[in-house]
């Protein structure tokens, strides 16, 4: 049974790490070469201006200064505001997180859906031409990146076939669904073919335990033994190896995004790089690094629910 100290603990766990981010956060963007003010009005701004572009920004106070009233704005959920845009970079952010989040759950959700059934199938036939059949085409996601097989699929899917939108949002739940599927299945082909081979692996690891041939000896049916001891067991380091992969989901994100032009933080983030406007990409860097820390913390509850010797 699940504690509520273990979640407790590790709470208490992820405020280091977030200290810590908020740390890196405002001293990479501090520490890139040349000044930002310049960046932003070009070469030929006066003094004058860059000077007002300065002082605007911030920038012109001791460093110390400057994270005391960076953390103070965080503390009231201030996260600056866009240079280009002229509007807060939490708004913005706000604006595309539920996009990004729907993307990265789907893809999550279509990757089990891939990789589980597949993974049962190569592990209950080990050795057969299905399982060397499955092994090798899974190996074509592995080899494959992201940005090869969202052109593959939008030239196929999309262009050729017409099955897909091209690109966009859509207005209403049903077309955000509609028009993420195609991103979304981008992305959950390179992240299935992983947690198929992982969880493979660990399946047939747990069906020569004694403890299996002993179920099966009972007179358990096979898909019984299969889904009630099998499966759960094999999973645990398949889900700790999903929550490793969890940020590159969401790097991936930013080159599905840009693909299949979605309006998310991957989106926003790459047009801020490009127009140089580092606040949201201040913004955006600690936004996703909380999120990777929260999916940390539930891929651990999952664990622990798992096996309850995790969250001894």
């Amino acid at each position: 049974m699940l504690s509520a100290s273990y979640v407790g603990r590790r709470l208490a766990q992820i405020v280091p790490t977030l200290i810590l981010a908020v740390v890196l956060v405002f001293l990479l963007a501090h520490l890139l070469p040349g000044d930002p003010a310049i960046a932003l009005l070009g070469e030929r701004a006066t003094s004058e201006a860059v000077e007002r572009t300065r002082q605007a920004m911030g920038v012109d106070r001791p460093l110390l200064e400057q994270f005391g009233l960076y953390v103070q704005n965080l503390l009231i959920g201030d996260l600056g505001r866009s240079m280009i845009l002229r509007v807060p970079v939490a708004e913005l952010i706000s604006q595309r997180l539920p996009v990004t989040v729907m993307l990265t759950i789907m893809s999550a959700l279509l990757a089990a859906c891939i990789a589980v059934p597949f993974a049962l199938l190569a592990a209950l036939h080990r050795g057969s031409a299905l399982d060397t059949l499955i092994r090798g085409a899974f190996q074509l996601g592995v080899s494959m990146p992201v940005f090869y097989i969202g052109l593959v699929l939008l030239i196929v899917l999309a262009a050729g076939l017409g099955w897909f939108p091209v690109g966009g949002f859509g207005d209403t739940i049903p077309d955000h669904v509609y028009h993420l599927a195609l991103p979304a299945l981008t992305l959950a082909m390179s992240l299935s073919a992983i947690l198929m081979r992982n969880l493979r692996a660990s399946l047939v690891e747990v069906l020569d335990a004694e403890y299996v041939t002993f179920a099966t000896a009972k007179g358990l049916t096979r898909k019984l033994v299969v889904m009630r001891h099998v499966l759960r067991n094999a999973a645990i380091s398949t889900v700790t190896l999903f929550g490793l992969h969890i940020g590159t989901l969401i790097g991936g994100a930013v080159i599905t995004e840009t693909v299949f032009a979605i309006p998310g933080l991957g989106r926003l983030m790459v047009d801020s790089i490009f127009s140089r406007d580092y606040q949201v990409v201040q913004g955006l860097t600690l936004v996703i690094a909380v999120l990777v820390s929260l999916v940390f913390l539930m891929v651990d509850i999952v664990l622990a629910m798992l096996d309850p010797r995790h969250s001894a």
